[in-house]
């Protein structure tokens, strides 16, 4: 992930232009949403980040190293030959894919994003084009992305590959020897032989070896080399190879800070933003966009960070990311053996209880017309609208903001309690029962006549 202080303010206005969402693709309007539908629908998703960085976990040379975990090879500016060693013992002996996949599904989430190759440059994959990957250069010899990629097809989960264009091993990427693996100015007059005879047949390798992948996810394009025309070029040459991928706006060199989103407030270059760490305030309006987040404050293995989100949080911020018309893409990290540390394992299955009962009010919603009450959040499928709360009214009393019309029908999502809906000077209230089925989130079904209604 990107190495940079969280940007807070984001430039969204005029990002109404889904032509300028669609980059360099020639597909109607149906055809996109027909292409998109999928993705549209699931609103939750597993990153993952995953590779050699998890044998040093954090602490090199016997010193803990400050920042995130997958990026311990620049800000301990360990030697390529040294940083390798890490890559000669990663052994995760204790790899299951299916167990993965089932916390994943058992949490919600209905696709899973892993580093298939992260700025380390090593691959996780079975790469012909070079040595430096799972099955050639480590003890484990056997290719995870493979097993991952079928045992999420098994269980009905999307796939998806995320590849770093930045690349500190490779000499043609970025000068191994460089003091700062993360130039921003540094140019390699090699660059195009890196595209053209590493990159793009390392591209082509994974949409031809593993037909389950249906999301292309870059980073690391704000290297000096990259521009939005190599950008555009990768993205019609990886459509040629399968034109149902969806790739992200990374794929264009975007440098707009973690929105993801270039100076007109767009997403420019691939199918949808990239806002990282956060959830804009007011969602990206026209755009299809995801938010990644991190569970504690590293998205690669730390042994060390324990600062961890708690479960509220997590769900309370997939409610706002829904609401707003996002994705929600939350990242896991495993570690060299090949687990998921128990307070991951715990937060998503305390997710997916809350998921089983409400996922109803999650998945393929879309923004609402109604804002962003004060005591929750709102989110709308054709005519229903369900109203979260967060804040559950002391005197059982809840007014509906932004509501004009009395709905059809009002209901707790949990138990299929109806509620009363009452008409006031001030507006619609709902008449709560004392105790609220969820501290977390209360879901209410309000059935409205027509989508039309206010």
């Amino acid at each position: 992930m990107r190495f940079s202080n969280l940007i807070a303010a984001f430039s969204l206005l005029g990002a109404t232009s889904r032509a300028a969402a669609q980059g360099a693709t020639r597909e109607s309007t149906a055809q996109r949403d027909a292409r998109m539908a999928w993705w549209r629908e699931a609103r939750f998703g597993m990153f993952i980040h995953w590779g050699a960085y998890a044998v040093p976990a954090g602490t090199y040379k016997g010193v803990r190293v400050p920042g995130l975990g997958e990026w311990i090879m620049s800000r301990a500016h360990i030697p390529v030959s040294e940083y390798e060693q890490f890559v000669h013992r990663f052994n995760p002996e204790h790899f299951d894919p299916d167990a993965w996949v089932r916390i994943a599904k058992a949490a919600g989430m209905k696709y899973i994003v892993i580093t298939t190759k992260h700025h380390d440059g090593f691959a996780l994959f079975d790469s012909k084009v070079s040595g430096y990957d799972m099955v050639d250069a480590t003890p484990y010899k056997r290719d995870v992305i493979r097993g991952l990629a079928a045992a999420a097809h098994r269980q009905g989960l999307r796939f998806g590959a995320y590849y770093s264009i930045m690349d500190w091993h490779h000499p043609d990427a970025q000068e191994p020897n460089f003091p700062e693996y993360n130039s921003r100015t540094f140019h390699n007059p090699q660059f195009d032989r890196y595209v053209e005879t590493y990159m793009k047949p390392q591209l082509r390798e994974l949409i031809t070896q593993y037909p389950e992948i249906d999301v292309v996810w870059f980073d690391g394009e704000w290297v000096a080399d990259w521009n939005d025309a190599r950008g555009k070029e990768v993205y019609d040459f990886l459509h040629a190879l399968k034109p149902s991928l969806i790739i992200n706006n990374r794929v264009g060199h975007t440098r707009q800070g973690l929105s993801g989103l270039n100076q007109a407030g767009q997403v420019g270059l691939g199918d949808f933003g990239t806002p990282e760490q956060q959830v804009p305030p007011e969602g990206l309006p026209g755009v299809d966009w995801e938010t990644c987040m991190t569970m504690n404050d590293t998205w690669g293995f730390k042994s060390y960070d324990d600062d961890w989100k708690d479960t509220r949080t997590l769900l309370r911020t997939l409610i706002d990311v829904a609401s707003k018309g996002g994705n929600f893409l939350l990242n896991v990290g495993p570690t060299a053996e090949g687990v998921l540390p128990a307070p991951i394992v715990s937060r998503l299955g305390e997710m997916g209880v809350w998921m089983r009962v409400n996922g109803e009010a999650i998945y393929g919603t879309r923004v609402s017309s109604y804002g962003q009450p004060p005591w929750g959040r709102y989110t709308m499928r054709g005519n229903t609208v369900y109203a979260h709360i967060f804040d559950w009214p002391k005197d059982g009393r809840l007014e509906l903001t932004g509501m004009r019309d009395v709905p059809a029908r009002a209901y707790l999502l949990a138990d299929k309690q109806s509620i009363k809906v009452e008409r006031g000077g001030t507006g619609l209230t709902l008449h709560l029962p004392a105790v609220p089925p969820s501290t977390i989130a209360t879901v209410v079904v309000l059935e409205l006549a027509s989508q039309g209604a206010r």
